[in-house]
C-alpha cells in the first residue's frame, strides 16, 4: 500500500473521538508483497486478519509454504485456518516450527488439572465461565513475552465465543502526531499479580514473584522484521508508565486502551470446529467474547517464545 493516512478530525476536547476515515497502512512501504503461491489469502478487514486455504496444518510443510506464512503473518497479523482436522501431536509439531514453545508456568496453578504446560487446554462450561473478556497481548509480564500463538477450536458453542483481535501498529499510526511523539520514548511496567495472581494462594504467590517479578517494556514496540511501531500497552497486566504520577499514567493508559478498542483496528473471528487462528502476539491484542455462558467452549492453544520487545530508541 502507497496511500498516505487519511486525515481525521478529532473534537476540541477529545483529541481521540476522531470521525471520518480511519485506516491504516497494512504494512510499510519497504514490504515484499508478493502474491503468495503455495496458498490462497482472502482478507477479512483492510488492516488485520485474513483466512489461508489450501494447506493443512503440520510439522511436515515445506520450507516455502513456512516462508511465505511468516510473510503473511507479518502482514495481516492473525491468520485463520477452516477444516484443519488435526490431531494435538500436529498442533505442537506445527507450532514448533515457529521456535520454542512456551511453557506456562501458571496454568497448573489457574487451571485444575493442566498436566501440560505447553498446549494449554482452555475448557469453558455451566462450571467455569469465561474470564479472558479483556483485551491484551500474551504474558506481557515476561521479559520476553510470546512471539505468537496457534489456537485451536475443538469444541464451540452454537452461537457465541467469538474471539477478536485489534491490530495495535494500525492504532499507533492513527493517533495524533503529538500523542506518538509523547508515547515514544515511555516505558511502561507490566505484571501478573493483578490478574493470574488473584486465583492463587498467597503463599503461591509469594513463591512466583521471586521468579517473575514485574518487567518493563517500551510503550511503542518496534517489529524487527518490518520497522513497524505498535502500541504495547494492555488492560490486563500494563500496571503503569514509568516516571508518570499514577494520575497522568491512568489517563494516558486509558486513552490508549480506548483508542485500541475502536472497531476499525480488529477482526472478528467465528468459530467452527477444527478451525485455527495463529496470531503475532507482538502486533496485535485479542479478547475472547464471554457471551455463551452456560455453553460448553474448548481450545487448545499452544504459545511460541519471543525475544525481548526492542523500543524507538533502543
Amino acid at each position: 500500500m502507497t496511500y498516505s493516512t487519511p486525515e481525521i478530525h478529532p473534537t476540541p476536547t477529545d483529541p481521540l473521538a476522531a470521525y471520518g476515515p480511519l485506516v491504516a497502512r497494512r504494512t510499510p512501504d519497504s514490504f515484499d508483497d508478493r502474491p503468495y503461491e503455495t496458498f490462497t489469502v482472502s482478507p477479512v478487514t483492510p488492516t488485520i486478519g485474513a483466512e489461508v486455504s489450501g494447506i493443512r496444518l503440520t510439522g511436515g510443510l515445506p520450507d516455502e509454504t513456512m516462508s511465505e506464512l511468516r510473510r503473511a503473518l507479518l502482514e495481516w497479523k492473525v491468520l485463520f485456518f477452516r477444516d484443519q482436522n488435526i490431531e494435538r501431536t500436529e498442533h505442537r509439531a506445527f507450532a514448533e516450527r515457529w521456535g520454542s514453545l512456551e511453557q506456562h508456568p501458571f496454568f497448573k496453578y489457574t487451571h485444575p488439572g493442566q498436566t501440560e504446560t505447553d498446549v494449554a487446554t482452555l475448557a469453558k462450561d455451566a462450571m467455569t465461565g469465561g474470564v479472558e473478556n479483556n483485551w491484551h497481548n500474551d504474558v506481557t509480564w515476561h521479559a520476553f513475552p510470546s512471539f505468537a500463538a496457534v489456537l485451536r477450536a475443538v469444541e464451540v458453542p452454537p452461537v457465541g465465543g467469538d474471539t477478536l483481535w485489534s491490530d495495535t501498529g494500525a492504532a499507533y499510526d492513527l493517533l495524533p502526531a503529538t500523542i506518538r511523539e509523547r508515547i515514544d520514548t515511555l516505558v511502561a511496567e507490566h505484571d501478573w499479580i493483578n490478574s493470574f495472581g488473584k486465583h492463587m494462594p498467597p503463599d503461591t504467590v509469594e513463591m512466583l514473584r521471586l521468579q517473575f517479578p514485574a518487567v518493563q517494556h517500551p510503550v511503542v514496540r518496534v517489529i524487527p522484521e518490518t520497522g513497524r511501531r505498535v502500541l504495547f500497552v494492555n488492560l490486563s497486566f500494563t500496571q503503569r508508565i514509568v516516571g508518570m504520577s499514577p494520575t497522568e499514567s491512568d489517563e494516558l493508559l486509558r486513552m490508549l486502551y480506548r483508542h485500541v478498542q475502536r472497531p476499525e483496528f480488529q477482526v472478528r473471528l467465528r468459530w467452527q470446529p477444527n478451525t485455527v487462528a495463529f496470531w503475532d502476539n507482538r502486533a496485535c491484542q485479542h479478547y475472547a467474547a464471554s457471551d455463551y455462558f452456560p455453553a460448553r467452549r474448548v481450545m487448545e492453544r499452544i504459545s511460541i517464545v519471543g525475544d525481548r520487545p526492542v523500543g524507538v530508541s533502543s
